[in-house]
Formats: structure tokens, C-alpha cells, sequence
């Protein structure tokens, strides 16, 4: 049977199989530290560079891409970012999640949210991402959250939507230098 999605507008997607799928004992995952900052730039620059480069006009990337393919050192050090690694030990993906929403200090006590994904292009459709998004919510959820939600890029969508995620409707996120950034913004009872 095949895997599908419904988009914003009520439309049904095939989502497209998988390519090999994932051999989870060849993939480790791990907490990511302050000192993986390399690495974990090493999965956004490539995979946000290419992979939104269909959803997002090339001006705007150009203004965004600097500071959203760094990696956040508050994130990396609150024990709640992970690095996914291949088993020659190429990063293949990254995320995490945080108590409150991207730039803001403010806590909801049931609400988690889904921070800073990304999978390298030459590992999409194998998982990766899955693996990563089922270690926050199961983290999420031990720490008592009941909700998670993601602002997911518009060329995101579809894998939040695939696990399971609803849409809430498009925002738009300040970036560095006031630039607004379209996404989507979903939801996932945990």
C-alpha cells in the first residue's frame, strides 16, 4: 500500500518510496555536544542549501542561509540536540528540541518543540530524520510534555505530515537582519 500524506489545501501526495531504507545498527545516535559544531554544520549547509533551494526564492536563501547553517550553541549544549552518524562516522543528520519555541525564552509546560532538523541530501529516505524526530518525542514525552510542534520549512511539510504532524498555517520567523522566513507551523500529540 502506498505511503501518503494530505497537504494544507486538503489534497492526498503519494509520499515516494524509500531508497534502501535505513540500517539502524550501521547508524548511531547520539547527544550532541558544543564540540560537534563542525559536524552538525556539516549536515545544515549542504542539506538546507539544497534542499529548500526548490521551496524558497535564491534571494531569500542568500540572506537566511548564513545564519541558519550554523550551528546553535545554546542547543548544543542543552543536552537535547543529537547527532545521527553513519558507521564510518560521516554525519548523516541532526535536531533536537527545546521547552520553549526558536528565539524565544518562553515555556509551555505541555508543549515541546522540534528544533533546527536537518538531514544531509545524501542520506534523505533512509530514515534518518524519522530516527531523530522518535528520539525527541520520546524524550519530549518522558520529561511530560503532551504536544510537539514544529515550524517546519515549507519544504519540510511533508515529512512532519508523514509522521504524523498537523497543520496549524503558515507563519513567518524573523531571522537575523529582520528577514522573514515562510514556514509552516504543526503539531503532534506525543
Amino acid at each position: 500500500m502506498a505511503r501518503s500524506y494530505r497537504t494544507r489545501s486538503g489534497r492526498v501526495k503519494a509520499l515516494a518510496p524509500r531508497r534502501g531504507g535505513c540500517d539502524f545498527r550501521a547508524m548511531r545516535l547520539r547527544v550532541a555536544t558544543p564540540e560537534d559544531a563542525a559536524a552538525v554544520e556539516a549536515v545544515l549547509a549542504p542539506s538546507y542549501t539544497q534542499l529548500m533551494a526548490a521551496a524558497y526564492p535564491p534571494d531569500l536563501l542568500a540572506r537566511t542561509l548564513p545564519a541558519i547553517t550554523r550551528a546553535n550553541p545554546d542547543l548544543l549544549s542543552s543536552g537535547r540536540y543529537y547527532l545521527v552518524e553513519a558507521a564510518t562516522g560521516e554525519p548523516a543528520g541532526c535536531g533536537g528540541w527545546s521547552p520553549n519555541p526558536p528565539g524565544r525564552k518562553d515555556e509551555d509546560p505541555e508543549r515541546a518543540h522540534i528544533r533546527h532538523f536537518a538531514t544531509h541530501p545524501a542520506w534523505t529516505r533512509r530514515g534518518v530524520g524519522r530516527l531523530l524526530y522518535e528520539r525527541c518525542a520520546a524524550d519530549a514525552r518522558a520529561s511530560g510534555f503532551t504536544v510537539i510542534e514544529a515550524w517546519a520549512s515549507l519544504n519540510g511539510e511533508t515529512f512532519y505530515a508523514a509522521l504524523g504532524f498537523r497543520s496549524l498555517g503558515p507563519i513567518e520567523t524573523r531571522m537575523p537582519g529582520g528577514v522573514l522566513f515562510p514556514a509552516i507551523r504543526m503539531e503532534r500529540l506525543l
